[in-house]
């Protein structure tokens, strides 16, 4: 059976990669030729892809990489994987899911099958997926139907084989397809009722880690008025073996799921005349984190940053990561430099952002700021020098600094 992936990226990619080994004909699309080059030649960006297993797929002929589409034989399955990302105003912005659609329309055929793993707001597949494609094509016969993504990338145990995934279809038909085809490298399929109770399972889902997060970002405030350790506290809490499910204090939040998909929540709210107070709260607390941050180090070590030398170690938004999407690190540096900081960073997984590089770990600072600590750092030169430190990441492991919170 034909696949297309429209997207390659942290989703596209591993499913494209796992249909193809389970007999799939499947063509990877991507508008970024480069990217499309750089995988064909065996490069691959994702911790969960091996580089030879692209190769050695691509020669057998069970994927294909590509800029252009082209139209197949009818029965074919088009899986939308694109980035829907916020605009200025942190409000949802599906241009990339739009064009997606439209390049669909221009190759797609009756009896064909759509199907979007990109996150958005609830009604998106019935409202904006099915009314482009259909509208630009005037055929009648297309099943459409979500399966929200839930890639985590670099996580060992939970993958895209083994990690639960929820489906269901403009029609019942559509969903079982949809279902039919997951089950072939999914262990587990759940068929919903609707397309909008999958939407919104996804959103809800992130939506409660953004929550909770905010909540423990609050608790840090009454920690240090009151002078205890809030992750000794809530490792505390987490001895309890029901009710209860531990989350760390941080500078903020970052990637796609947490910070953006409760944006799409609270839009998808807003569209029916309902305010999600606790939510947009919680969207709040977070983006405001950095700011805080740079106060309270200010304030707690009487800390002038004029001309100071900072490193900070991880600007990925997660450990043992490279995406930087909404990484609070980036933020912080940001307003460290506006207070006159002479900021430099070590990510080895990132290397590059910006036209600016990953610089060793150094010895001759001012202030070391543990952000993002992925597994192949090592602190040891930090250790020897009795640098001042601040662990400010969410991880409950130490790295031999006291924690911040």
């Amino acid at each position: 059976m034909n696949l297309t992936v429209i997207g390659l990226g942290y989703v596209g990619l591993p499913l494209a990669i796992l249909a193809a080994k389970h007999g799939f004909n499947v063509t990877g699309f991507d508008i970024d030729p480069e990217k499309v080059l750089a995988l064909s030649n065996g490069k691959s960006f994702s911790p969960d892809i091996d580089a030879q297993e692209i190769l050695r797929l691509i020669k057998t002929k069970n994927l294909s990489l590509t800029t252009k589409l082209e139209s197949k034989s009818a029965g074919g399955i088009f899986v939308i994987a694109v980035p829907t990302p916020l605009n200025n105003e942190r409000l949802p912005d599906l241009s990339m899911l739009e064009s997606a659609c439209h390049l669909i329309a221009k190759v797609i055929c009756d009896g064909d099958l759509v199907i979007t793993e990109s996150t958005s707001y609830i009604g998106t597949l019935r409202k904006v997926i099915q009314p482009i494609i259909e509208g630009e094509t005037g055929l009648r016969r297309i099943d459409f139907a979500v399966a929200p993504e839930r890639i985590d990338p670099g996580n060992k145990r939970w993958h895209l084989s083994n990690t639960p995934r929820n489906v269901a279809g403009i029609t019942q038909e559509a969903g079982e397809r949809a279902a039919d085809f997951y089950a072939k490298f999914c262990e587990v399929v759940n068929l919903l009722s609707s397309p909008e109770e999958a939407e919104a399972a996804k959103l809800i889902e992130n939506t409660f880690r953004q929550v909770n997060i905010a909540f423990v970002n609050e608790l840090a405030q009454i920690a240090e008025k009151l002078n205890f350790s809030l992750f000794n506290a809530i490792a505390a809490a987490a001895h309890k073996p029901f009710g209860f499910m531990p989350f760390y204090p941080s500078i903020g939040v970052g990637g796609h799921c947490i910070p953006i998909d409760s944006n799409y929540l609270t839009y998808s709210a807003q569209q029916v005349g309902v305010e999600l107070r606790l939510v947009s709260e919680a969207n709040s607390i977070n983006l405001s984190m950095p700011y805080k941050i740079v106060d309270k180090i200010a304030h707690q070590l009487s800390f002038d940053f004029i001309g100071k030398k900072i490193q900070v170690v991880g600007i990925a938004y997660k450990s043992n990561s490279s995406d930087t999407r909404e990484s609070p690190a980036i933020e912080l540096i940001q307003l460290l430099r506006q207070r006159g900081a002479e900021v430099s960073w070590h990510d080895p997984l990132v290397g590059k952002y910006k036209g600016e590089f990953s610089e060793p770990l150094k010895d001759d600072i001012d202030l070391g700021l543990i952000i993002v600590p992925h597994q192949e750092i090592d602190f040891s030169i930090w250790k020897r020098s009795n640098l001042l430190i601040l662990d400010l990441s969410a991880s409950s492991e130490n790295y031999g600094w006291a924690k911040f919170f």
